[in-house]
């Protein structure tokens, strides 16, 4: 006897595909279908933190490590504390998620969730999912968090700006941190002339992540990350003698490549590999629940699932921003200093929600200096990238 049919089949079981199995299993208008996951890792670790904004109480407040009303933005020529209401920005630890995601579904017999890794999807209604196990699935309809090989390669005209960082949660032998009030970007210690930052998330005045961030088009060896951490945390933190708790480290591709169009008729590619991650700033989790809501909503009454998730005009936005980054790296922190200091952050979180009005979408592009922002548009329109 052959593999069972499955209604849904969601490959990747991350922040977007889980966000995804549950948003299905708790709507009562798919209360008959089934739904495999497959994903060849246990879920169990803590390997990433999850941050985002919103407005009031949300969905994953029970699971929150910590909420701030409060952000701090530094640069050395700006120092601003901002009060974020009526947004409040939180943070997720993976292995919470994970351990409530894996509850709730392996209760659920409607789901079947596997640990194999997909190694090619065939065809459509039904489709084929091929694991290394050897097993072939069937579903009707493919939700695929995997990236597409095209994408690795680079050899293509889309920009690859990399955000990627190292973060030490740290605990100290004295009151060192105001729990009330995160650091959103202090630009004050940079690597080289790269865009780089620190990023300060405390849980207690007396423990806290700290991380290391760039925005580039190159990574650096683990050592660097290592460095300018110790440095940071005596120099600018005056910790005293402080305990190093645990470590992370991430990359995440900040870019214009057009993922969705891998998209096709039978399979819907999610998350980083749906072009879920917001191109200009790295965020996501907050982006695959709205992305989620809408897939439910397309479902529901017969549409393409895909259908109303990207802004056309906000991604070209994104695109000039990650034009700069690529080629005039050096200049981002004084572009985020223009945004900080000539936005209110409530204005700042709807234009990256892509929730602004063309007309508040021109006040903010304003508040940044013209030249580099036409340069990167001429390197787009003429093709004098490379």
């Amino acid at each position: 006897m052959g593999n069972p049919l499955y209604d849904y089949c969601i490959v990747g079981a991350g922040a977007a595909g889980l966000q995804l199995a549950l948003a299905l299993q708790q709507d009562t208008f798919f209360s008959s279908k089934k739904i495999l996951i497959l994903d060849p890792d246990p879920k169990t670790a803590n390997d990433r933190t999850w941050s985002f904004w919103e407005q009031g109480e949300g969905l994953w407040d029970h699971l929150a490590w910590k909420t701030w009303e409060k952000a701090r933005f530094i640069s050395p020529g700006l120092e601003k504390s901002y009060d974020l209401l009526p947004y409040r920005y939180k943070t997720l630890r993976s292995a919470d998620f994970y351990r409530y995601a894996t509850e709730k579904i392996q209760k659920d017999e409607r789901f079947t969730w596997l640990k194999e890794r997909v190694e090619e999807v065939q065809g459509h209604h039904p489709v084929t999912i091929l694991t290394d196990t050897g097993t072939r699935y069937t579903a009707d309809f493919v939700f695929d968090s995997r990236l597409p090989p095209e994408f690795k390669t680079g050899e293509d005209e889309y920009c690859r700006v990399w955000q990627h960082f190292k973060g030490w949660v740290i605990e100290t032998e004295k009151d060192c941190f105001d729990p009330a009030e995160f650091t959103m970007m202090d630009f004050r210690f940079r690597w080289k002339d790269r865009c780089s930052f620190i990023y300060v998330l405390p849980e207690s005045s007396r423990r806290a992540l700290v991380e290391f961030t760039f925005f580039s088009p190159v990574l650096e060896e683990q050592a660097v990350y290592d460095e300018m951490l110790l440095r940071y945390i005596r120099d600018f933190l005056d910790t005293g003698p402080y305990h190093l708790v645990e470590q992370e480290y991430g990359v995440i591709p900040m870019t214009d490549f057009p993922f969705h169009r891998y998209s096709r008729e039978g399979l819907m590619k999610i998350g980083t590999a749906g072009s879920w991650v917001k191109p200009s700033s790295g965020y996501s989790f907050s982006n695959a629940g709205r992305f989620t809501k809408i897939i439910l909503e397309n479902l529901r009454n017969g549409r393409k699932p895909h259908k109303g998730i990207l802004s056309g005009r906000h991604r070209k936005y994104d695109t000039l921003f990650l034009e700069i980054l690529r080629s005039k790296n050096e200049l981002g922190p004084q572009l985020f200093e223009e945004m900080y200091r000539n936005n209110s952050i409530q204005s700042i979180f709807r234009f990256l929600d892509e929730d602004t009005t063309p007309l508040e979408e021109l006040k903010i592009i304003s508040s940044f200096s013209a030249g580099p922002f036409l340069d990167a548009l001429a390197r787009k329109t003429f093709g004098m990238r490379r």
